[in-house]
Order: structure tokens, then sequence, then C-alpha cells
């Protein structure tokens, strides 16, 4: 069993991670800007306003590799779900910055032309090297953007629409290209240069290194393998995966992986599951129930099986913790990110565990094991959606001390929202609450 030592830190590190991440944000606006300034302004208005908005669009994309490069500093920190959230919210900016440079760009060349919007646009990119190209790439981008819209993501199966999401960096590609070509700001001075270089490299970079050198590096390592795979019921099983050198994998209790298991018709599905148990340095363990495509089939993976993880992601740990004791809630099939922080947590732990019927609970002998030797408290609270079980009045009732307590939420959107207006309610301190959604950022 392993057991942390809470030692609360000056600052917390989701709030240093964010505030790093604006203030190099708000540097690196600053300094595009007088780059901006530095390559002179001309008299044509609209021109000057479309070139300042394609640098700010140029920063935002750079910026957005950033975001979902999935750096392991920042992801511990913030957290998959909240880097992904900001994507999305940059990516609408972007994607109206982008359009802005296009429109003043060519408004701004028909008032010294006789020639309507279309035609101009049709000139420019034919005539001037490089704007074709990012015709092209603002095309894409717009394409990517209409079908990440919530009403067209929900019609769009996950791999199309992440197989048409990976235009994205064809687009960025094609941008980059048409800055080097006829970007007057980047080559205004040397030190502009070496910045637009710098500030690209440092962001492909990233991408590079989080995304594809890193998970290939630890699987390397690790040579993954499955150990065991254990029916807990009729619709859920854990599997166990053993390596080399575990202990050096730096996972933590509440954390998850994508998991690939290398077999016939399963080695390109890449799966979100937590871990169930927190690492021991020999073994990983997730539990998972049938619910789609991608987990009703793990019952028959079988003992051997090659698995190829990216992860350990999530900000859902004990890192986050301000109190000594702790609040976990947890619903359904969420309990198993839950279960795994209740091994590692020290303190006085209230678990309460939310499902429909008491024969839906998942892992609770575990769950009751754990309880009795940690000294915790388990509530397993059953009963239909409404009335709401946890309600303000219902928490306070079974955890009187929950303001001071840290609080961990996990379970399905609607629960964890419902838990969430039931903390506010009853005036939780905001950094005293942590929960997560466990999504993938394309």
């Amino acid at each position: 069993m392993t057991t942390l030592q809470l030692t609360a830190p000056a600052v917390r590190p989701r709030v240093l991670a964010r505030t790093g991440l604006y203030a190099v944000l708000g540097v690196n606006v600053a300094v595009v800007t007088a780059f901006f300034l530095q390559a002179g302004l001309g008299d044509n208005t609209l021109v000057m306003l479309g070139r300042l908005a394609g640098l700010y669009g140029a920063l935002l994309m750079a910026f957005q590799l950033v975001l979902v490069a999935r750096l392991p500093w920042f992801d511990r920190r913030i957290g998959m779900d909240r880097l992904t959230s900001w994507h999305r919210f940059t990516g609408i900016t972007l994607l109206w910055l982008l359009v802005t440079h296009a429109v003043f760009i060519v408004f701004g060349y028909t008032l010294y032309s006789s020639l309507g919007p279309v035609d101009q646009l049709v000139h420019l990119a034919t005539t001037i090297e490089g704007v074709l190209r990012a015709v092209v790439a603002l095309v894409l981008i717009i394409v990517v953007g209409g079908v990440s819209a919530r009403f067209a993501r929900r019609r769009l199966a996950y791999e199309t629409w992440h197989f048409i999401h990976l235009y994205t960096y064809l687009a960025v590609l094609l941008a980059f290209s048409h800055q080097v070509a006829v970007g007057t700001t980047f080559t205004s001075s040397p030190a502009a240069t070496a910045y637009w270089w710098g500030l690209w490299a440092f962001a492909l970079g990233s991408v590079a290194v989080g995304r594809l050198v890193l998970p290939l590096w630890r699987n390397l390592r690790h040579r993954l393998r499955v150990a065991a795979v254990v029916p807990e019921s009729d619709e859920v099983v854990s599997i166990y995966v053993t390596g080399r050198d575990l202990d050096r994998l730096p996972a933590r209790a509440g954390q998850f992986f994508l998991w690939r298991f290398l077999v016939r018709g399963r080695w390109w599905q890449a799966n979100p599951f937590s871990l169930s148990a927190a690492p021991d340095g020999r073994t990983l363990r997730l539990t998972a129930k049938a619910l789609g495509d991608g987990s009703a089939g793990l019952r028959n993976i079988r003992p051997g099986t090659r698995v190829f993880v990216e992860g350990p992601y999530g900000a859902f740990t004990a890192m986050h913790r301000t109190r000594p004791n702790t609040l976990l809630i947890a619903g359904g099939v969420g309990i198993t990110p839950v279960r795994a922080l209740l091994e590692e947590l020290d303190g006085h732990t209230v678990l309460i565990y939310r499902v429909n019927e008491a024969q839906d609970a998942v892992l609770l002998d575990e769950l009751r094991a754990l309880a009795h030797g940690k000294g915790a408290v388990l509530h397993v609270v059953t009963g239909p959606a409404v009335p709401d079980r946890l309600a303000p009045e219902a928490l306070a009732q079974l955890v009187p001390d929950l303001r001071d307590r840290d609080v961990f939420v996990c379970g399905p959107p609607g629960m964890t929202g419902a838990v969430m207006r039931s903390l506010r309610a009853l005036r939780v301190p905001k950094p005293q609450i942590h929960a997560e959604r466990f999504s993938l950022a394309a």
C-alpha cells in the first residue's frame, strides 16, 4: 500500500501552470505586436489590420499545438479535459482571426484595383507565392471547425472525426509556408525571423515529443503485456498488465492511459481507461464495463497480448490536495480512478458510491476491504436518479464536515454536474473541488 504525506505548496500546481500559460501567451502577443509595428505601417488600413490578424492567428495556431501536445508537466497540473476545453475555445478564436485576415486583405487590395473580391482573391492566389497555400489552409481549418461543432461531432464516429481533425496539421504546415513566403513581419529583422522560427520549432517539437517520441520511448522501455483478464461481473472486466521497470513509469492513482491491445481488429483502437488500482511498480490494472465497441471485447483479450499505451494522463490526483482529509464521490464505473485514489490517500477518507442498484456496484468487495484497512467510511447510495440522493441536504447529512475536506468527483456527466451544483450550494471552496472529464484531445 502506498501513502502520501500532504505538503501544501505555496502556489497550487494548477494555478501555477495556468498562470504560466497565460503569461507566456501575453508576452508573445506583446512581442508579435512589437515586430508588427517595427515592420512599418502602410497607408492601407484594411491590409494592415488583416496582416495583424494573420500574425495573431499564427501565434494562436502555435499555442493550439502546445495545448494538444500532451506535455506531461502541463497535463498533470491542468488535466487533459481543461486543456481540451481551452483548445476548443482558442480554435474558435483562431478560425475568426484567419477569416478576418483573409477578408481584410482581399478587400484592402480591392480598394486599389478594379477587381471584385472574388476575382481579387483568385488574382492573389495565382500571382503571389504562398497565397494559394494559405487559401487551402483556411479551407481545411473551416472544415475541421465545422465537423468539431457539437451538432456535427455528435453525428460522427470518433475515428471519422479524428481522421478529419488530422488535416489540421497539414493546415499548420501550409500556413507556416505562407508566412515564410509573404510575411513581411517574418523577415522585417533578424530578431523577428529568429522569433518565428523558434516559435514554430517549439510548437511542432512539443507535438512531436508529447505525442510521438515519449509514447514510443516508454513502450520500448516497458514492453507491456497482458498478464491476466479477470471478469468482475457479467458486464465488467479487469485487465492486469505487466512490463519492465514499471516502478519508473510516472503514473499516479487517478490517472488514465490510452490503451491499444495489439491484436487483429483492435490494434488501431485507442481507448481511455483509468487505472483501477494504485500503481505498485509491478502491474497496472484497468477495469471497464462493456458499454461500447471498444470495451465490449476486452474480456476476449488473451494473456500475453502486447499492449501499447499513451500516458499517463490526467490531473485527477492527490497532487492537488489542499486538506488533510478527503471526500471521494463516484458514480457507476467512475469508481475505477476513485478506487485507486482510496488506496493511495492518507488522512481520513469518506467514499460515497452512487449506483442505481446494489448489484451495479463495481469492485465493492475491494472497496469494503480497503475502507476497513484504512479506517475510511464507505457509503453506497442506491436508487433512481429522481429524487436526487446527492442533493445538498443529503451530502451534508452524510458528511457534516465536507467543507473541511478535498472533494474528488468522478462519474457520468449528469451525476457529476449535479454533485458540483450541490457542492457549490454548500459553499465548498472551489480549490478543494476536483473533477475531471476523461476526454481526448485530437
